[in-house]
């Protein structure tokens, strides 16, 4: 069976740890690296899993390790890798979680020739309805392509790029949760505005946006066909579209994820 270490519990490492378990990941076979002691001792008491504050430790006898930590705590999980002799013989690959870090940094700091997978993932596969891409760095071989494609599918769904489009991934799906959210926001404030109670409003937005995610996955229709068929003219929603049209809410989309490709830029060119 796969071993599998996971440094970092916090909400992503949680997350992946449940959606293993679920897809029938033996308890036995996963262990976290968690340095704060109340979040060690639930993590520890919800999964019946392995809990430890040391990297060496969790990293000994593994055949994944996934790096699940904030960007600013890669360079000293890196240095206590950097302390130990990481297995070759298990043929050992890093999958790192950690936004806008090049597997460059880390191939830096790993044994020449170690292989690192870089993910960006999304905050949906808290409830297993995540969407990672995945991008290979110098020395990924196809099989342990496999295995993180596998790992990650139990949290959700995967495609793999090339890492020069993980800036403009993180801007899509990495960042793009928090578009939906803020669409959310807005329209249940509209709604409170109409008279409606917020508790309705919110169901009917939530629901609405899940039913045409949905809809728009199942079709073989584009997004621009089926907002046309919601469109009649000189109908409701032609009025409220026009409206949206008129206050630049398509260009404003396009230069926000310029501004999150430029921001995911900048944070991988970081050291700190």
């Amino acid at each position: 069976m796969t071993r599998i270490a996971v440094i970092g519990g916090g909400q992503i490492g949680e997350a992946l740890i449940a959606g293993l378990l679920e897809s029938g990941r033996a308890a036995k076979d996963l262990v976290v690296v968690e340095t704060m002691p109340p979040r060690a001792e639930f993590l520890a008491e919800r999964f019946g899993i392995r809990v430890t504050d040391s990297v060496a430790e969790a990293a000994n006898g593994t055949d994944l390790l996934v790096v699940a930590v904030k960007p600013r705590d890669v360079d000293g999980v890196m240095a206590e890798l950097g302390k130990i002799e990481l297995d070759n013989d298990r043929d050992q690959v890093l999958m790192s979680l950690a936004a806008g870090v090049p597997t460059s940094r880390f191939e830096a700091k790993l044994p020449a020739g170690f292989p690192v997978v870089r993910v960006m993932p999304n905050t949906p596969m808290l409830v297993g309805q995540g969407m990672s891409a995945i991008a290979p760095g110098r020395y990924a071989k196809k099989d342990q392509l496999e295995l993180v494609t596998e790992v990650l599918e139990s949290v959700g769904k995967v495609v793999t790029v090339a890492e020069s489009q993980m800036d403009a991934v993180t801007a899509v799906s990495g960042s793009g949760p928090a578009y939906f959210f803020l669409v959310v926001e807005a329209m249940v404030e509209a709604s409170v505005g109409l008279g409606l109670s917020r508790d309705v409003a919110t169901q009917l937005v939530v629901q609405t946006m899940l039913g045409a995610a949905a809809l728009l996955d199942e079709s073989e229709q584009e997004a621009s066909e089926l907002r046309a068929a919601v469109t009649s003219p000189a109908g409701t929603t032609a009025a409220a579209v026009r409206e949206l049209e008129r206050a630049g809410v398509r260009s404003a989309f396009i230069e926000a994820l310029h501004a999150a490709q430029r921001r995911s830029a900048e944070q991988g060119t970081s050291e700190t």
